[in-house]
């Protein structure tokens, strides 16, 4: 298997899944604008320094599912009662509402390094998306388990969070005014793509009955 090519599905999946706004990439982007770009940069390289840790997990998950695969068949239906149960909250429950916020000084320029590693430690989404993607990738022939493997593909997850969050730094000053950046906004784009997933997870599970 060819690490550059398994370093670039690495970095695809990663900068797909970071793509809708969230905590990480919007945080991001409002430490670049009100701080300097310079602190935009390192707190993502503190997200980036965590996901490699999750993605690494995740992979080590998935290789033990890819050899219990009644397993999977329990985590899936769990995870489609999670999905769905996400696709309410984000829908119908979330309210939009204004927070009034303490900004405290920062003295310290690694401080938003250890903020972004913080706040990527406590987002635990990563993980069970990258196990899927692996076992999604394993299940094709576009990714083995052996450590050369594993590592070239963390390797890219990193970059490509790196890339899509530096994205967020880039395009903020256009993208801030937009509406799809409000909470409301974001909290349908997450109720909808949780809710396709939960479609997605659905009908594989139909299929396997």
């Amino acid at each position: 298997m060819n690490v550059t090519f398994i370093f670039f599905i690495g970095l695809i999946v990663a900068f797909v899944g970071v793509i809708p706004p969230g905590l990480l990439n919007m945080t991001a982007a409002k430490i670049s604008l009100k701080e300097g770009h310079v602190r935009g940069v390192l707190f993502s390289v503190g997200v980036c320094v965590i996901v490699i840790f999750q993605t690494y997990i995740a992979a080590i998950f998935a290789r033990y599912l890819s050899k219990h695969p009644e397993v999977i068949d329990i985590l899936q239906r769990v995870a489609f009662v999670i999905f769905v149960l996400i696709t309410i909250y984000f829908l119908f429950v979330a309210k939009s509402q204004p927070k009034s916020q303490l900004k405290p000084k920062i003295k310290s320029k690694h401080s938003r390094f250890f903020q972004g590693m913080f706040l990527s430690s406590i987002n635990m989404f990563p993980i069970p998306y990258q196990a899927y993607m692996t076992i999604t990738l394993a299940s094709v022939g576009w990714l083995a388990f052996d450590k050369i493997s594993i590592a070239s593909y963390v390797s890219g997850t990193a970059m490509g969070t790196f890339v899509m969050l530096y994205m967020y730094i880039f395009f903020f000053d256009r993208i801030k005014e937009k509406k799809f950046t409000s909470q409301k906004s974001m909290n349908y784009v997450i109720g909808g793509i949780t809710g396709i997933i939960s479609i997605v997870t659905l009908i594989n599970i139909i299929k396997e009955l």
